[in-house]
């Protein structure tokens, strides 16, 4: 079916300073620029043409109009931006859903952002001042450049599905691991390419994929920590404990006042009898009522390093996100409840340090980074009441020293009910569910990408691993668990994992692994937004706001109905 896409032109779409600032940087690239205007454009695809008063309704949703081209007035250049060609954006997520709340039959809406640019008489522009006037307009991270609006008008094009594919381990031995690992960024140490090379010949077949990629993920340095749990020898002399056997060495002798350490998305420690105004779910409608009971606090503090290095803002904001999602997935579910963020990175101005062009400077990542972890917590709804920075270069024994991979810090605290600080060995025949939003080719690889030295990834490779942030979604996924934990003893979440890197390949996994379990999965039965997906994209994207739960059967139609019911 071809879709019908219309356009709307809406207001401008930036303050006055800010417009005065671009045509600062524009006048760099070419003084002839005399002034430059941004306005949004909107795009809304639907199965058939827009009917006149459907047309009107829109044109107030938006606050714009029917787009109108300024394309022949003299001495006038556009350029439109868009989300980056194969996404969407977490703007579009969001007014879709409220476009289908408000009645509207439509696939999606997404916006631009067309520049117009007024010229000197009779001046044109280089092939290669338009190369530099697209770098100043966009982020070629997340973002696309089109000469026009109809141009951008493939963004909404539906994609064909693409095919799993194998790796011939079998004709080709050891040197198709290799070739693999370079071509999907998968930073598999030699032995574990080895390893790899005798599962497979002594399961007589050749690996897809998904595996590799999946294997990849759960296994990068990002989740197994396998530095920190190495054995040391130091001046040929074998350390007692690794370095995380030392933190843990500290728990084991003084373990006073902790319900749970080291087992789980995040600490808990022990806290008080408080009284409670919670909503049971015992209907359709909730009814608040207080209640006594003991409970504790639970903490948490992790990074989000490579993700912020490549696109500071989305990077900062999906580390807060997913700090927040450790939180609500502790125990059998929990309550986030105040947040934290922090920065370390090299020289803000006149650093030496060399790094790769599709990284972001240290000044960047301080100007966007925190602005996107309070934008998070914001919208989530938490409060994010702590944060620090450091700046740090330094030249030791003709080292450059510094924070040139810079560390996103985040953190928390919650609370969680005295009977739900543990997950239940779930028996078999239990439903396994993905709660929170739909899948999209994004965050692909970040566990591994995570892995690598900063910048010696391609580029096409790092940007797989970029992530986008939908707070909203996060805050209706929380609202469930909320109304869950209410429930007390009863819940129907028997566990509960947040979905992180390596996507759902390492979160369910994760889930099934700590009851003892094996299970089936339906790669079909995944909500997804995109088109196109493959199954090791549908498998092992890192799309955000996602939670794996296992519930009994039997408590399906009452949480199903909180689920609709939080949309």
């Amino acid at each position: 079916m071809t879709l019908q896409i219309s356009t709307f032109q809406g207001v401008q779409a930036f303050s006055t300073l800010k417009t005065r600032r671009l045509l600062t940087s524009l006048q760099h690239i070419d003084p002839t620029i005399e002034s430059v205007a941004a306005c949004h454009v909107y795009l809304v695809a639907t199965d058939k043409a827009l009917k006149p008063q459907e047309s009107q309704r829109l044109c107030l949703l938006l606050d714009a109009e029917s787009a109108q081209s300024n394309a022949n007035e003299p001495g006038l250049f556009s350029r439109v931006v868009s989300p980056r060609l194969g996404t969407i954006s977490p703007w579009a997520s969001k007014a879709t859903d409220i476009a289908h709340n408000c009645g509207f039959e439509i696939h999606r809406l997404e916006r631009l952002t067309r520049y117009d640019l007024v010229m000197a008489a009779n001046k044109s522009l280089s092939k290669e001042q338009w190369v530099a006037i697209d770098a100043a307009l966009h982020d070629r991270m997340t973002e696309s450049v089109w000469p026009d609006v109809k141009a951008a008008f493939q963004l909404l094009m539906p994609l064909p599905a693409a095919p799993m594919q194998t790796v011939d381990v079998l004709k080709r031995g050891r040197a198709a691991l290799v070739q693999a690992n370079t071509d999907s960024g998968l930073a598999l140490a030699d032995d574990e390419i080895d390893y790899l090379q005798q599962a497979f010949t002594r399961l007589k077949r050749n690996p897809t994929d998904a595996e590799l990629m999946m294997f990849a993920q759960a296994n990068s340095e990002h989740c197994r920590h396998k530095i920190f749990n190495a054995d040391f020898v130091i001046n040929g002399q074998a350390q007692t404990h690794s370095l995380f056997g030392m933190i843990r060495h500290t728990h084991k002798t003084h373990p006073q006042h902790t319900v749970v350490a080291y087992s789980d998305n995040a600490a808990i420690m022990q806290g008080h009898q408080v009284e409670r105004f919670t909503a049971a779910l015992t209907g359709y409608m909730p009814r608040y009522d207080k209640s006594s009971g003991v409970q504790h606090i639970l903490m948490k503090v992790e990074t989000h390093n490579h993700p912020t290095a490549i696109s500071p803002f989305p990077g900062a904001a999906t580390g807060a996100g997913g700090e927040i999602r450790d939180e609500g997935a502790t125990g059998r579910g929990a309550k986030p409840k105040a947040g934290l963020t922090g920065f370390s990175v090299s020289k803000l101005w006149g650093s030496n340090i060399g790094q790769a062009a599709h990284m972001a400077s240290a000044l960047q990542i301080m100007t966007e980074g925190p602005l996107g972890g309070a934008a998070f917590n914001n919208e989530f709804g938490r409060p994010n009441l702590l944060g620090y920075f450091r700046e740090y270069e330094q030249v030791v024994n003709g080292v450059q020293r510094g924070y040139h991979k810079p560390i996103m810090l985040a953190g928390g605290l919650g609370v969680v009910r005295d009977e739900l600080t543990h997950k239940l060995l779930f028996p078999a025949g239990t439903l396994l569910i993905q709660l929170g939003g739909p899948g999209m080719r994004i965050g692909m690889g970040g566990g591994a990408a995570s892995s690598l030295a900063s910048g010696s990834n391609a580029v096409s490779l790092d940007f797989d691993s970029v992530q986008r942030g939908n707070p909203e979604i996060q805050r209706r996924a929380q609202e469930v668990i909320n109304h869950c934990n209410a429930l007390g003893k009863d819940t129907p979440i028997l566990a509960i994992h947040d979905v992180g890197a390596g996507g759902l390949s390492n979160a369910f996994p994760e889930l099934v692994n700590d009851a003892g379990r094996v299970a089936r999965f339906d790669l079909r039965q995944v909500p997804l937004e995109e088109s196109g997906l493959s199954p090791k994209e549908i498998w092992s994207n890192e799309s955000q706001e996602r939670y794996v739960l296992a519930i009994a059967p039997d408590s399906l139609p009452h949480f199903q109905l909180d689920c609709e019911r939080k949309r």
